[in-house]
């Protein structure tokens, strides 16, 4: 407006919009001041991530670092803010979808059984084993871990990795797991999803051979195998399996690393902080001092 009306005092000029010299004076200050803060704060961000080297570290964990800089000096920012600056200079964290292959294939003509678990409750080790495929990253291509989980103690049974979905995978981790059969007595059921591998005639006679129960999730209910997916979930995401590997050697090594660490010393809460090993062991112990008692028993009368 000085440029237009340059013989106009600023006072004057000010009175035309209903504003008053101070106040615009204060305007012009908070202006100046607003893009000073942001300008300190960009400079923060890029100095924060190259200090920790991560170029990626978002608002959330950025947040508190740049406010424990900004307080030396009475200053703090909100996330909200924070989030505003990195959108506009372009320091914001772009979320890239992560490439994920497909580990079921329900589209086969093999027979598809009954949900037998849906209203079951569990209440012993292998009453009920759970079992699904997920997928490691190794040398750049996808490699498939079949897991097979004892639904009561969350103990994994029987696992495989493998660089392809074929039936082979799913098999070796069946036979892992029936050897680490603690109660080959009892009755069991193997509940899976509709996917090839499992409906294979191979891995069904597999199944009805060792006088195991099959049941499945109705197709495209993922919810109805919760354990399973938990399970991949903790393995994924609280051991690291989801990283890339160079070699299959170091993904195998870590796998098997995992498994009996999540079997032997990760307490569980869902378990009351015991591990999946020392639960599903219990009910032999327990067996085991009922026997002992009973033979004390039988031999104190036979001496009486």
């Amino acid at each position: 407006m000085r440029l237009i009306y340059p013989d106009k005092g600023l006072e004057t000029l000010c009175r035309l919009f209903g504003k008053t010299r101070q106040g615009w004076y204060q305007w012009h200050q908070s202006k100046t001041s607003n893009a000073l803060l942001e300008s300190i704060v960009i400079k923060l961000v890029k100095d924060i991530r190259e200090h920790i080297g991560i170029q990626k570290l978002g608002a959330r964990k950025l947040q508190p670092l740049i406010n424990e800089q900004l307080a030396k000096n009475n200053l703090r920012i909100g996330r909200d803010y924070l989030f505003d600056v990195m959108e506009r200079n372009g320091l914001k964290v772009r979320q890239r979808k992560r490439r994920k292959p497909q580990t079921t294939d329900s589209s086969h003509g093999f027979r598809r059984y009954p949900n037998l678990i849906k209203e079951l409750e569990v209440h012993r080790p292998e009453q009920v084993w759970v079992v699904d495929i997920t997928y490691l990253t190794v040398g750049g291509r996808f490699m498939y871990l079949s897991l097979i989980t004892d639904a009561f103690s969350r103990k994994i049974m029987g696992y495989c990795l493998l660089d392809n979905l074929s039936t082979q995978g799913p098999l070796r981790a069946l036979l892992m797991a029936f050897s680490n059969r603690l109660y080959v007595e009892k009755s069991l059921i193997h509940h899976s999803d509709q996917g090839v591998q499992y409906c294979s005639q191979e891995y069904v006679n597999m199944l009805k051979t060792h006088g195991i129960r099959i049941s499945m999730t109705h197709r495209g209910s993922p919810q109805e195998n919760a354990i399973a997916e938990r399970v991949n979930g903790i393995l994924k995401h609280h051991y690291d399996l989801i990283k890339s590997f160079e070699t299959l050697h170091q993904a195998e090594e870590a796998v098997q690393k995992t498994v009996e660490s999540y079997n032997y010393l990760r307490p569980h809460d869902s378990l009351n902080g015991m591990t999946p090993q020392q639960v599903h062991t219990a009910m032999a112990m327990e067996a085991s001092v009922s026997s002992d008692r009973t033979i004390k028993k039988d031999v104190k009368a036979a001496q009486d």
